[in-house]
């Protein structure tokens, strides 16, 4: 079997198996923890984790924030139209998805309330817009009001007032993201208090999460996919945290696979480089982890770019056993489903 193959990383999931709402308490989703040595796994609840950590460990989270992207509203004619935002070009203007796109034109202008209204000014990549704004008092406290979250589109449902509080990790900081770093939502602030009490030092880099992480992989090849591209930046501060704890022998523990993914771009020859870029690493067996000895993450679709990151940390013969198990065991997959320890 070729690890290159996209067929190797499928598996089947019943559909049943693919949370549409989180629990109510996050600490008390299932968490499945694999020692990627041995291949041994035991199934814990996510407030367990503190018992697999050490004092002198460190955990990396990523504290983008989600932004509630959908908007609706209606052109001048009352037609109406939905407005995705991607990402922030200048102060008013922004790159957006529209529906429906060829009644979007140049020129067209729209309503979303009374103090909220925008004009699309050019056209952008892939069907996109080039979206102005325009609006009265503050742009963010609007958007809280109006804006929709960005649910996943294997969440089979609209989203409520509820998802822009349970679509949002308890530590994020940092707007810019349009799909959230899932592994986060599992903490509490009580469970990160415990963990820090413990001797453990929790870090923060950013990487805003684009539309592209739900991107399938289209060749069958994975050498020959293209990654989308992710802004993410690392302070001197963090970085120099990391590097030393690294000479000690100190574990990282990456929450997440964005946070993964931003540690290893910033890597060069097992040191970690300080900064701001976008990113299009792609991580895949074959491929070398510099900076983390851990991992805490979700479950992932079959074939998708993460499937592979986690195979080439962890072993891809532990994973496919993993997730059969997991799948035997009826966890909850994807965005709002149970955790993974990888260690």
């Amino acid at each position: 079997m070729s690890l290159t193959k996209k067929s190797s990383y499928w598996y089947d999931l019943p559909a049943e198996f693919i949370a549409q709402h989180p629990k109510d308490k996050r600490s008390e989703s299932r968490m499945l923890v694999l020692d990627k040595k041995s291949g041994k796994i035991q199934h814990e609840k996510f407030n367990k984790i503190i018992d697999h950590l050490k004092p002198s460990d460190i955990i990396v989270v990523n504290n983008t924030k989600v932004i509630p992207a959908r908007l609706f509203g209606n052109k001048s004619t009352g037609a109406k139209v939905e407005v995705f935002l991607l990402e922030q070009k200048t102060e008013n203007c922004w790159e957006c998805l529209v529906k429906p796109g060829r009644k979007l034109q140049i020129g067209a202008e729209i309503i979303f309330n009374e103090k909220f209204k925008a004009k699309i000014i050019d056209h952008a990549e892939e069907g996109g817009r080039i979206v102005e704004f325009y609006w009265e008092g503050n742009f963010w406290d609007i958007l809280e009001e109006i804006g929709n979250v960005p649910l996943p589109p294997y969440i089979r449902r609209e989203s409520t007032n509820k998802d822009k509080e349970t679509y949002q990790t308890v530590y994020a900081e940092e707007r810019g993201s349009v799909a959230a770093p899932t592994a986060g939502l599992h903490f509490t602030k009580p469970l990160m208090k415990q963990i820090r009490e413990k001797g453990i030092e929790i870090l923060e880099v950013v990487l805003h999460v684009g539309l592209g992480t739900f991107r399938p992989v289209k060749t069958d090849d994975i050498k020959d996919h293209t990654m989308h591209s992710e802004h993410c930046m690392i302070t001197n501060d963090v970085a120099s945290k990391i590097n030393e704890a690294k000479i000690d022998g100190r574990r990282i523990i990456a929450v997440g696979t964005t946070t993964t993914r931003t540690l290893e771009s910033f890597a060069e020859n097992g040191h970690l480089n300080s900064g701001s870029h976008w990113t299009e690493i792609f991580l895949y067996p074959g491929k070398n982890i510099q900076i983390i000895n851990g991992l805490i993450t979700n479950f992932h679709m079959p074939e998708s770019t993460l499937m592979m990151l986690v195979s080439a940390f962890a072993g891809y013969e532990n994973i496919m056993n993993a997730y059969k198990i997991a799948v035997e065991e009826k966890y909850r997959f994807f965005s709002y489903g149970d955790s993974m320890l990888i260690l």
